[in-house]
């Protein structure tokens, strides 16, 4: 999911996933293979990074049997997938920040593709850390409001772990640290709620906005560009929307 988790920026993106289920699913089930061979393990109680994805994956509703494959797939002795966990910081059409979350098992190839989207649509490729002092790491769940009750919900996120909960147009957005993120997760799904997104995120501490149509049509065309490139996981930015 991109930038932050304001209510037209989901809606987009869950229209997104909507139409490129399929790549979607392949991402997550990338990150999946990775978290077991990482964790040693495929059991996500004693693989703290593995029920993270899974919690990712439930709230994209990845059927369950997907998930099951994978991690049965990433244990196999003859599992030969190898990805290397990389992120990538730059800058858009007027300094936005964009950081770029990917995997893959071949750098020489994701890196010129990054930095030639950066170059091309944005300011470029910066170093390690030019941008990624601006943003927080998050655990973010978007819940819908519908006929849901704000007292209610807020309740049972805080009692959950949760560090804080808003209300953006027509959803809830509870927040909490990455170590919670799972726990609170599983207690919100036990209470029966269902999910908008699920993810841990990389939350901006400030937001830039876009003046120029030019620059509009840049950002869009290099937040779409990357997503659609198969080894980039996530792309963050703090593009106001608004």
């Amino acid at each position: 999911m991109s930038g932050h988790s304001k209510w037209h920026n989901i809606q987009k993106t869950k229209g997104a996933q909507d139409a490129k289920r399929s790549a979607a699913f392949t991402k997550i089930a990338k990150e999946m293979i990775v978290a077991v061979k990482t964790g040693g393990s495929g059991d996500p109680a004693n693989n703290s990074r593995l029920a993270t994805v899974i919690a990712k994956a439930r709230a994209a509703n990845m059927p369950n049997d997907n998930i099951k494959r994978t991690i049965e797939r990433a244990l196999g002795s003859g599992n030969t997938d190898s990805y290397e966990s990389v992120t990538y910081e730059g800058y858009g059409p007027s300094g936005v920040a964009v950081i770029v979350d990917a995997l893959t098992d071949n750098r020489q190839r994701t890196a010129p593709e990054v930095r030639h989207l950066l170059d091309k649509y944005g300011k470029g490729l910066g170093a390690t850390g030019c941008v990624s002092w601006s943003f927080d790491q998050k655990g973010v769940i978007v819940i819908e409001k519908e006929d849901l009750d704000e007292d209610t919900m807020m309740m049972d996120a805080l009692d959950a772990g949760a560090d804080d909960m808003s209300v953006e147009d027509e959803v809830f957005e509870i927040t909490t640290s990455p170590d919670a993120f799972g726990t609170v997760l599983e207690a919100l799904e036990k209470k029966g709620y269902a999910f908008v997104s699920a993810a841990v995120e990389m939350v901006p501490q400030n937001y830039v906005k876009l003046e120029s149509e030019e620059d509009i049509k840049n950002m869009e065309k290099l937040i779409d560009m990357l997503e659609d490139n198969d080894d980039v996981q996530n792309v963050w930015h703090n593009w106001d929307q608004d």
